[in-house]
């Protein structure tokens, strides 16, 4: 049978819950998230990511401590980023910190190199968005030559060059792959160089994002990759809880908070009720509801993109911890035997 992975993505959300008016503290709610990789481990996930951020409304800056925390607590769940952002981040600084990390975790890191869709982190780290993407060109190919050399070079425009230089600790296996939002320049340079894709879609009709999946596998192909390392993950906003009409209301206050408020930075239409429930639609690019609805939407997805993993991002907003956790315990019992027995039935 096909091997299909579910998983679970965070930015650590730290804001006041619209309901009760709780906020959690940034330690607290770090703790929680270590809490959540240990239960999506026990119920047979297979991904957690935790996002970099660097606002006051996200707690995740340094994802890999985060993730470094929960590795001796967990044995089979992979453990990557969700995203690094490649471009304000020194790519010797990342391969170590995630070396280390898959040495912890006895070789389940990952690294989800993207160029970042909020871009506080430019101006924190002295770098200038008219760089944006030679940034993470630059760095993207400077960090697949430290994975693969022991001894590295190399001479850019956006960093001091190194000479010959060994990159310790060493590690093997480690898996990068490249995040996308949409750019068929990304999806073009993942496939280049052999990467994963991992597509980010937050809005719209998943099936837009076929021509993307479409373009990657042509390039894939035509560089002469290993088709049996072709990986294609999705991540995309969802909760589940024991009834479709549970989720649907409890999520929607979270929603509405967190699209409305980077919706007033980025100029968007206000997100309503309205919009919520046509992006739940089968069509939709929202994943709330019931066990048995996800994992038919998921499956749906699936057909749809040929993609090899699916990632549920919980929460986006403020939504209760208790909540959350009930939401990984139902993907991992419910919504991922749904999934895998449909897909036994198709191998039949």
């Amino acid at each position: 049978m096909e091997k299909f992975e579910l998983g679970i993505t965070t930015f650590a959300e730290v804001m006041i819950d619209p309901i009760t008016g709780y906020k959690p503290t940034y330690d607290e709610r770090i703790r929680q998230i270590v809490e959540e990789i240990k239960l999506a481990d026990e119920v047979g996930l297979d991904y957690f990511g935790v996002g970099e951020h660097h606002r006051s409304d996200y707690a995740a800056s340094a994802p890999h401590m985060i993730l470094a925390a929960a590795a001796p607590l967990t044995k089979h769940i992979k453990l990557g980023s969700a995203v690094t952002v490649l471009s304000s981040e020194d790519p010797v600084r990342v391969y170590q910190n995630f070396a280390t990390l898959n040495a912890l975790s006895n070789g389940r890191a990952e690294i989800m190199a993207g160029r970042g869709s909020f871009i506080e982190s430019f101006p924190l780290f002295g770098y200038n968005l008219r760089d944006y993407d030679l940034l993470f060109k630059e760095k993207l190919e400077l960090l697949i030559k430290i994975r693969d050399n022991e001894k590295v070079s190399f001479d850019g425009k956006t960093r001091h060059a190194i000479q010959n230089l060994g990159v310790y600790p060493r590690t093997k296996d480690l898996t990068i792959s490249v995040a996308v939002g949409g750019t068929p320049e990304s999806v073009v340079r993942a496939a280049n160089y052999g990467l994963p894709l991992f597509l980010a879609i937050i809005g719209g009709s998943p099936r837009a994002f076929k021509g993307l999946v479409n373009l990657y596998d042509q390039v894939y192909q035509e560089k002469g990759h290993d088709p049996l390392k072709r990986f294609v993950s999705v991540h995309s906003h969802g909760f589940i809880a024991d009834t479709f009409d549970e989720a649907f209301e409890t999520y929607y206050p979270s929603m509405e908070q967190a699209m409305n408020t980077i919706g007033k930075e980025r100029g968007w239409s206000r997100y309503t009720k309205a919009s919520y429930e046509a992006s739940n639609s089968m069509e939709g690019a929202l994943f709330v509801g019931d066990p048995e609805y996800v994992a038919k939407k998921i499956l749906h997805l699936r057909k749809t993109l040929g993609i090899n993993r699916f990632a549920l991002h919980v929460p986006v907003g403020a939504l209760s911890h208790d909540k959350v956790l009930h939401a990984i315990r139902l993907l991992g019992t419910k919504v991922k035997p749904l999934i895998e027995d449909a897909i036994k039935k198709e191998s039949i």
